[in-house]
């Protein structure tokens, strides 16, 4: 199979879909991999490491995609990409179609085949592809809200672990998954005060017995979140439901209940966002205000510390790249449910149950698109 490896064009991301080490697995298997020039110096690798590797460097993005039948990126096509697309091309990345009908509706036109990192998932209920980057994403919440907390920033001037005599700033985590944990675990080093609140009892439990004394569990319901949320310097977004959008559980009016100068990080915006109040911002201006509280919506925000994200993303990702060049997309969803699970769209189809119904179009069984063409 010939796969490209297109430069990432989403404004500050600097990730790259594919490492020299997953060339050189790829190409020894007998697939060619095209790598664009220059996609992989935001992440420190130049292309004479991908070329010694055994890539094929090329130098347009419309060379990659024209030639590649498999596209492998970062993020979701752009509008620049779109005369790029074709019919049948599978493409792999991150698509949170949830919160894009625009885009959503753009691949169905070009009968794309659409496997979404995001919606993978395995048996235990894991999702392999989305823990890396929620995991980067809830280190760096907590980095990015302590310095829209400062008072140049336009916050409130609050150190997040306070200093003999002064009191700790309070962080109110909404959902205790992968990102949640993850910001409670910066958080909590730092000193501060946390809370976090989640519906799932059991998850709370798991919290509650693994994280230090100054992390607090509480359980998630609209008179709990209004109560934390005036005593919240900064408040994280960490609201999942895989593959749809993320429920709202803050409103516009409940703004009001905050400290001037607070700070919302909410990392569910590239689902939509769990604050009504958010909308996606970018790396360069990262933040803006509303009713007097800093919103930070960046959609990408593991794309800044490329160095890193990048290695956890691709660690994860080679394996799934390799079962579908090694056996095509069709018989790659055939033999694994994860792979299926990961199909949002496909030959003009709606394949995946919550794009269907947030955009009221039809839904068809990707059972239904899996039979080997050839028989």
């Amino acid at each position: 199979m010939i796969i490209g490896v297109p430069k990432e064009i989403k404004t500050d991301e600097y990730r790259v879909s594919m490492v020299p080490a997953g060339v050189e697995i790829l190409t020894a298997a007998g697939h060619t991999v095209l790598v664009e020039a220059g996609a992989g110096l935001g992440t420190g690798v130049p292309d004479s490491e991908y070329a010694q590797h055994g890539a094929e460097v090329v130098g347009t993005a419309a060379e990659v995609w024209a030639r590649s039948e498999m596209i492998v990126k970062v993020k979701e096509p752009l509008d620049a990409e779109f005369p790029h697309l074709r019919p049948g091309q599978v493409i792999f990345t991150y698509f949170h179609l949830a919160a894009n009908e625009a885009l959503t509706r753009v691949l169905l036109d070009k009968g794309c085949v659409c496997i979404a990192y995001e919606t993978i998932q395995e048996a235990d209920g894991t999702l392999p592809l989305l823990t890396p980057m929620s995991e980067v994403a809830g280190r760096m919440a907590i980095q990015e809200g302590a310095k829209y907390l400062e008072r140049p920033q336009e916050g409130r001037g609050i150190l997040l672990s306070g200093v003999p005599g002064v009191p700790p700033a309070n962080i109110v985590i909404l959902g205790g998954g992968v990102v949640g944990l993850n910001a409670a675990k910066i958080a909590a080093g730092i000193g501060a005060l946390v809370t976090v609140l989640d519906v799932n009892l059991e998850r709370l439990r798991y919290l509650d017995d693994v994280m230090p004394q100054n992390v607090f569990t509480l359980y998630s319901n609209a008179v709990n979140i209004r109560r934390m949320l005036r005593e919240a310097d900064l408040l994280i977004g960490a609201v999942l439901l895989r593959g749809d959008r993320a429920p709202i559980l803050v409103t516009r009016d409940m703004l009001a209940l905050m400290k001037p100068g607070a700070v919302i990080v909410d990392v569910a915006v590239d689902q939509g966002g769990c604050v009504e109040t958010i909308r996606p911002t970018t790396h360069r201006q990262p933040t803006y205000m509303v009713d007097g509280i800093s919103h930070y919506g960046v959609a990408n925000m593991p794309g800044a510390v490329a160095g890193t994200s990048t290695y956890a993303l691709t660690n994860v990702t080679l394996g799934y790249v390799k079962q579908l060049a090694d056996k095509g997309w069709r018989r790659a969803l055939r033999e694994s449910r994860p792979l299926r699970l990961g199909l949002n769209l496909a030959a003009g189809a709606v394949t995946f149950d919550a794009i269907a119904d947030l955009f009221h179009l039809p839904l068809t069984d990707p059972d239904t698109l899996l039979a080997d063409p050839a028989s």
